[in-house]
């Protein structure tokens, strides 16, 4: 059958460009290149008529390279020396004997400093202490702080001594509230100059027959006998234990702190470990708890009861906040037990875990910031 009209037959190219019916194909490349020198040539012209407006001179492109981070070279290093830029920022880093600083050794430094681990320098509980003596050497402060700083009172209490005008500066009797202290000013209460001091904070297990006062008249040991060589601070005893009691006791020169942890309104937390003559009878633990009145008024404990499992009923765990004198002596001799021996094992949060009988440390930075949040 014929094929129909509206179909054409293929085409063979190979065949069709022999008998001539096929024009070549067009060099494409020839044209591109054509017009590539068309436009390179108008290009030409607009520079010609710009030769007159002067060239922006740019610095020199860097070259980089890759870098061997085998050898612990960093990142791309930047060979171009002669960066004026570059040249110039160097400069600046460099340090006045002319070598560049050692950013790394200067941050371990640094903190090797705030730690005090370096000769010559403040510990970071050093530094902390501004507020104390730096503050006071440097620059005006208040007189009642530069009172509680050296150690005298609290802050609220230095009023009291500063309206009653024994506090002299510079020789002259102050009463004015609010009074500033300049550098360099002579402060003068008691008769003696005063000194700003850091505040330093001692810990001791007291042992018995030790009197907790800073001088006995009598010249009989006192608590300062034992930490004599803590520190050269003017520090005193937060609180009192009688002469047989033994246990926690804390020194400082902190006024403020002192009067917070013996205030009643503070409510200090103290547990203490009393051993008995004789068994302490369950209904007595509830009265003790309940409330008990004395001969200066009532007094309770927070918590009373047997230590341990309960076996020896001879010995009592007792929480109390009250300050009074020789309280939980009194407690129980009311009740009608005498006290053989009274341990106190918790002061505001404080224990002598690990602190041998008579044995003092220092407070860390952690435990003082505790002591300050109570």
């Amino acid at each position: 059958m014929k094929e129909a009209s509206g179909n054409k037959k293929k085409s063979n190219f190979k065949e069709d460009r022999k008998k001539g019916e096929v024009k070549k194909r067009p060099n494409l490349k020839k044209g591109f290149d054509d017009s590539k020198e068309k436009v390179k040539s108008d290009a030409d012209k607009k520079s010609e008529s710009k030769e007159a407006i002067p060239k922006t001179s740019y610095p020199p492109k860097k070259e980089w390279v890759k870098t061997d981070f085998k050898k612990g070279s960093g990142s791309k290093k930047d060979i171009d020396k002669g960066d004026k830029r570059k040249k110039s920022g160097e400069n600046q880093k460099k340090n006045e004997f002319g070598k560049k600083p050692d950013y790394k050794g200067d941050f371990k430094k640094g903190i090797a400093k705030s730690r005090g681990f370096i000769k010559g320098e403040k510990s970071s509980s050093e530094s902390i202490n501004k507020k104390g003596k730096g503050k006071a050497q440097s620059e005006e402060i208040r007189l009642n702080r530069y009172l509680s700083i050296a150690g005298i009172c609290s802050r609220r209490e230095a009023d009291d001594l500063i309206k009653a005008g024994i506090v002299k500066v510079n020789g002259n009797i102050i009463t004015e509230m609010g009074y500033k202290v300049q550098p360099g000013d002579i402060v003068n209460y008691g008769g003696q100059t005063l000194k700003p001091e850091r505040h330093v904070y001692v810990l001791l297990n007291k042992p018995k027959d030790f009197i907790t006062t800073r001088s006995d008249p009598q010249d009989r040991r006192t608590v300062m006998n034992l930490i004599a060589k803590a520190t050269k601070e003017n520090i005193y005893p937060v609180g009192r234990l009688d002469r047989m009691t033994t246990g926690v006791l804390l020194f400082t020169n902190d006024g403020d702190l002192t009067r917070k942890l013996t205030h009643p309104s503070s409510e200090i937390e103290k547990i203490y470990h009393v051993y008995t003559d004789k068994v302490v009878r369950h209904d007595h633990l509830i009265q003790i708890q309940e409330g008990i009145e004395l001969d200066d008024g009532m007094i309770k404990a927070d918590k009373v009861k047997y230590v341990g499992n309960g076996e020896d009923k001879k010995q009592v765990g007792i929480e109390i906040h009250s300050g009074k004198n020789r309280i939980v002596r009194r407690i129980f001799e009311h009740l009608g037990y005498k006290v053989i021996k009274l341990d106190r094992v918790v002061f505001a949060g404080l224990t002598k875990k690990d602190l041998p009988r008579g044995k003092y440390r220092i407070l860390n930075e952690q435990e003082v910031g505790t002591l300050k949040m109570l």
